[in-house]
């Protein structure tokens, strides 16, 4: 059986102090340890003294290092120890306040336990935290914490190919039924990360409202495959989003739903126009401050067919759902 992680101790802090002094590889010290070598690298960076006044007194030393990393340690478990305020923080999280909500709260309340927001991103991220999936409730909802000034520029994930600007014109003047534009509908961060996905057809404005739990890129992407594939291929031809990370999952929307995909340019909302007037309408029924987990598939049922029944100066004042069907029919008339 493989043993037990054993966290460095003050002796092999002194020795770790001692061979860094020396100019001892990194390597070297790991192997004289019997520690892999990230953990000799981490122990330097994160445990290392900085004077900010007087830069030639920083340094690694031996008992500094090992009260940073108790003063940790301590923090942590605080959360694992403490069942109450445990129970606090996870239940705020759960309920859509932010790490630093809550650690700023515990304060203004003068709580008898304290615990920083730094304390609870290490929670949310660690061992206990991923059991219970405390990830999914933080702001950003990433599996795995990402370092500071480390984010990746999104643009890059989706294939330059599929820009907006190498879509055929046939779609962007509207000769062209079948072509669709979608977007998420978000309500206030405290209601929780439920949202709700809007697609509208670009010739006929007829719209659909698709409910997701959360901003993950599959499940968006499988909600809208699920929506979408009742219709028939001339319906369907091609969606258009932005370059927000839940429609990372692309590859999967055009695999199960075989519709063609494009993007707009980074910060270019505007280059959905359609979709972006869709939302402003479905924005009287669903208003920011509307809790999301209360929508049912019945009532954004019912808000589809009050935007499709509503006729529009754009289409003659016929109404959305009066030009969808006569375009399926019609081409599915000319079909072979």
């Amino acid at each position: 059986m493989p043993r037990s992680y054993l966290h460095l101790s003050l002796e092999d802090r002194r020795k770790i102090a001692r061979w860094h002094d020396a100019r001892m590889p990194v390597l070297e010290i790991a192997q004289r340890l019997g520690r892999h070598r990230a953990t000799i690298h981490r122990e330097l960076k994160r445990n290392r003294f900085v004077d900010a006044e007087l830069q030639h007194l920083s340094g690694y030393y031996a008992v500094n290092a090992q009260s940073l990393a108790e003063s940790r340690r301590a923090g942590l478990r605080k959360l694992i120890r403490h069942r109450d305020l445990h129970d606090v923080v996870v239940d705020r999280l759960k309920t859509g306040w932010t790490p630093e909500q809550i650690a700023g709260r515990l304060r203004l309340d003068d709580s008898a336990l304290c615990v920083s927001h730094e304390t609870i991103y290490q929670f949310a991220y660690s061992r206990d935290g991923h059991a219970i999936d405390l990830w999914r409730h933080l702001p950003e909802h990433h599996r795995r914490r990402r370092g500071r000034g480390k984010r990746r520029a999104q643009a890059h994930r989706f294939a330059e190919e599929l820009a907006i600007s190498n879509r055929p014109e046939i779609v962007g003047t509207r000769e062209e039924f079948g072509h669709w534009e979608g977007d998420l509908i978000q309500f206030r961060k405290e209601l929780g990360p439920a949202n709700v996905t809007s697609l509208v057809e670009r010739v006929s404005r007829f719209t659909l409202l698709l409910k997701n739990p959360d901003r993950r890129s599959k499940p968006v992407m499988e909600e809208i495959i699920a929506g979408l594939s009742p219709l028939p291929f001339h319906a369907r031809r091609s969606i258009t989003f932005d370059r927000g990370f839940e429609f990372l999952a692309w590859p999967h929307l055009q695999a199960g739903l075989g519709v063609a995909t494009w993007f707009c340019d980074p910060q270019a909302p505007w280059q959905k126009g359609t979709n972006e007037n869709t939302n402003g309408r479905a924005r009287r029924y669903l208003p920011r401050e509307t809790d999301p987990t209360a929508l049912t598939n019945r009532s954004l049922a019912a808000i589809c067919q009050r935007l499709n029944a509503t006729p529009r100066k754009c289409l003659g004042y016929r109404t959305p759902a009066e030009v969808f069907r006569e375009k399926v029919l019609a081409e599915a008339g000319a079909l072979p």
